[in-house]
């Protein structure tokens, strides 16, 4: 297949150029030879001197105005002179589509308020690189495991050099096929390569299997975050199941921090493989509007809700349209019908929460805590989980693999670390390895008061006496008079640490994008050593699921 970037051709233009100009002012020479004596017959008049003297500036400003509009618009050093704080967004693209979700996350970072330079990666060097302090590169994998056509420079000229780039934060979308033996194996060449020299992941790399629709959107849940925009519409909404809401409890009352729920839903009846996940899942949620918000919104517009309209998803009432979307501000509906209000609308964007349970527990858990807009009130996930949705409802679901957070095998040691919530995450990988047997357990969770926020604690105790777990260190930064957050921990127990790795344990890490994960990563290599470290991410030992 052919490289569709568009930059790639117009390396060749200037030479091509030149060398047919070349052509013609040697035919022309070669013509003047054919003519003896005067070689026309009357002078022309100035008139006509002057009319083509017009053309011909006129058909030198129409090229350079084609020249200009064409130019390639960052190479070597002038792309590298400038937009150290625009987020750079690098692309390697064999078939087109990955150039295609370039565009697209451009516009979400932009929606978010950010600049963005968006570029094919045979045009990144190291003084663009160096001179960046955010990236992202969403990279293809062809034939048996290559990079893109027009990246092999790239892997020559840029990846085959020493430099440093520790002020880089960057990301990695890698596409591939399962069927291949090298899946996604240069989004993984690109991903070790920026790591071992000083980058600092935003977040793991995300793997897209043929275009799933699910690992593209949990993608666009990372760049949501990056952009501050958590409304951002998504690129495909999932095809959700009607599960229904059968227990919330706030866990933690009296808690110095924002109120946490435990969330439990069963799913619907018809559903045989609603069952069907593993620990390290995710639950994609789609939430909707309180309905008291929604008909606040049809009295200020003076527009009948119960009106029907068609939809994708069928006839409805308006107002059920409006709980699942964005509502519209008042401009953009001024003198609308119903059938046509509903004809503009957005869907509501999903929410992504870890797992908790098992399916042999009878419920899908969740662990969620209620996250305040700027002016106080629920944010739009957490809010109609935790407040809004009336018990015994129904909530709109659907599950999603996560296989780079998927069990080690049961006879390896594993060291769990979070804090917050993700104690949901890790709790489903207890879950799973005491049900395996698997007792070689290390447990390192931080948040703020123990007696308040240690969530599942009465259960992790119990397998701890129990033996199910070999070891519990914890964290309760606003119980000492120094705060200690799990980092420090794992820290203090440095030496602990590297016997267990040098016992082949894998480790797991699951909570805090900013602060904690960061954080523990540092500890990591200090202890470790840099070397050991990305060892352990390439064999899938060391993995995270951060948010």
């Amino acid at each position: 297949m052919s490289d569709s970037s568009p930059s790639s051709p117009l390396r060749w233009a200037p030479l091509g150029n030149a060398l047919m100009l070349i052509a013609l002012a040697a035919l022309c020479g070669w013509l003047l030879t054919l003519n003896e004596g005067a070689w026309w017959p009357a002078t022309p008049s100035s008139s006509r001197l002057w009319l083509a003297l017009a053309s011909v500036a006129a058909y030198a400003g129409l090229c350079t105005a084609l020249w200009w509009k064409a130019r390639p618009r960052s190479s070597g050093a002038a792309s590298s002179a400038s937009g150290g704080d625009d987020v750079l967004i690098a692309y390697a693209s064999q078939t087109g589509f990955a150039y295609e979700l370039a565009q697209r996350s451009a516009d979400s970072l932009r929606q978010g308020g950010l600049g963005v330079r968006m570029v094919a990666l045979d045009r990144v060097d190291t003084a663009l690189l160096a001179n960046s302090s955010r990236a992202l590169f969403i990279a293809s994998t062809t034939g048996e495991g290559d990079p893109p056509d027009h990246a092999l420079g790239f892997v020559r000229q840029v990846m085959g050099r020493p430099v440093q780039l520790r002020p880089l934060r960057y990301a990695v979308l890698a596409l591939g096929d399962r069927e291949y033996a090298h899946f996604c194996a240069f989004g993984h060449q690109l991903d070790d390569w920026l790591r071992q020299h000083g980058a600092q992941p935003w977040f793991d790399i995300v793997e897209v299997d043929n275009a799933d629709e699910g690992a593209l959107r949990h993608w666009q849940h990372h760049l949501g975050q990056i952009g501050g925009q958590a409304e951002l519409p998504d690129w495909s909404p999932p095809q959700y199941q009607s599960w229904t809401l059968a227990a919330r409890e706030h866990v933690n009352p009296g808690s110095a921090g924002e109120p946490a729920y435990q969330i439990h839903l069963l799913p619907p009846l018809e559903a045989e493989t609603a069952w069907e996940w593993q620990a390290g899942d995710i639950a994609e949620i789609g939430p909707r509007h309180p309905a008291a918000a929604v008909d606040a919104w049809l009295l200020a517009q003076r527009v009948e809700g119960d009106a029907p309209v068609e939809h994708a998803s069928g006839t409805q009432p308006l107002r059920d349209l409006l709980c699942r979307s964005h509502l519209p501000d008042a401009p953009q509906v001024r003198g609308l019908d119903a059938q046509r209000i509903a004809d503009a609308l957005e869907p509501l964007p999903h929410r992504e929460y870890s797992i908790a349970s098992l399916p042999a527990e009878g419920s899908l858990q969740l662990l969620v805590r209620r996250m305040p807009r700027p002016d106080g009130t629920p944010g739009l996930g957490s809010g109609w989980l935790c407040e809004h949705a009336p018990l015994g409802g129904p909530i709109a679901l659907r599950i999603r693999r996560n296989p780079n957070f998927h069990p080690p095998a049961p006879e390896r040691p594993l060291i769990l670390i979070g804090n917050g919530t993700g104690i949901a995450g890790l709790r489903g990988h207890l879950r799973a390895r005491i049900a395996a047997g698997a007792h070689r357990n290390w447990l390192l969770f931080g948040e703020r008061q123990a007696a308040h926020d240690f969530f599942h604690g009465d259960e992790i105790r119990q397998w701890q006496r129990s033996g199910a777990i070999a070891r519990v260190d914890l964290a309760f930064s606003r119980d000492t008079a120094v705060r200690v957050y799990v980092q420090d921990l794992l820290r203090r127990h440095a030496n602990e640490l590297r016997g267990w790795v040098e016992d082949g344990a894998a480790i797991y890490v699951c909570g805090s994008l900013a602060g904690m994960a960061p954080g523990v990563d540092a500890v990591l290599r200090d202890a470790l050593g840099d070397d050991r470290v990305e060892r352990m991410l390439a064999d899938g030992r060391y993995r995270r699921d951060v948010y």
